[in-house]
């Protein structure tokens, strides 16, 4: 188990030097693009965990700072997926897809106190939630957009066939809802198997309790499967409706 002293040892430091090394020369050989690459989002990764691992020393704290936390979070994460959706008209509605799926799931962790009501609980947790429903979304929309432009002339025969625009436009979507969600089912499906997610790695390394890893780790598989399913279904039915376009 590591220990904070080990966590910033000189050997970590040397390790992560190397690897970063090691990644700009491949860049450099197999000309995948600058070799300088690697190094800056290495230097770009360290800077910004130093200040967050600063902000959250003190934030969590208090549970009024940890929940200013979630919430700059959040828009952060609304604003981001809409950058991400490439749409052109409705992109920042992708924030209620994002609320509607932590509401989904916020009330039962909170309330039925299998999360404590504590910054340095319920940070880690929400935030894990809600970074991978924002990909989730934004994946989910953009690949509706896409595909509406691609199959513009069939909505356009569905209508003709006498189906609703909402209709019109669900038939040609409904399938990219499916393929937004398949990377969290199939690392649901393969979780011990295939991957040790993050979760399940931090409890460890903490607690030292494989058990108490494991229930945490499902508590956050499931709590995502919720959190998306909802997220997306509500990005889906938005651009269905032609609250969220893209410009052909």
């Amino acid at each position: 188990m590591l220990s904070s002293q080990q966590a910033l040892s000189p050997q970590l430091v040397v390790v992560c030097v190397a690897m970063v090394i090691a990644a700009a020369l491949v860049y450099w050989l197999t000309a995948l693009g600058s070799p300088w690459t690697v190094p800056w989002a290495a230097v770009r990764a360290a800077m910004q965990l130093a200040a967050v691992a600063g902000v959250l020393a003190a934030a969590l704290a208090r549970l009024w700072s940890s929940i200013l936390v979630l919430a700059v979070m959040f828009v952060v994460a609304g604003l981001t997926a809409a950058r991400r959706s490439q749409a052109s008209r409705g992109s920042p509605l992708l924030s209620v897809s994002l609320a509607l799926g932590m509401v989904a799931v916020l009330p039962l962790l909170l309330f039925s106190g299998v999360v404590p009501l504590t910054g340095v609980a319920v940070v880690p947790i929400v935030a894990i939630v809600l970074g991978n429903t924002m990909t989730a979304v934004a994946v989910a929309a953009r690949l509706a957009l896409d595909v509406l432009q691609l199959r513009a002339g069939e909505v356009e025969a569905a209508l003709s066939l006498g189906m609703s625009e909402r209709d019109s436009r669900m038939e040609i979507i409904g399938q990219t809802a499916a393929n937004a969600l398949l990377p969290n089912l199939d690392s649901t499906r393969t979780v011990g198997l295939v991957t040790l997610p993050g979760a399940f790695v931090g409890v460890l390394l903490s607690t030292g309790s494989a058990a108490q890893a494991a229930a945490v780790q499902i508590l956050v598989l499931i709590a995502l499967l919720l959190c998306q399913t909802c997220g997306v279904a509500a990005t889906i039915e938005l651009i269905a409706r032609g609250m969220i376009t893209r410009q052909r």
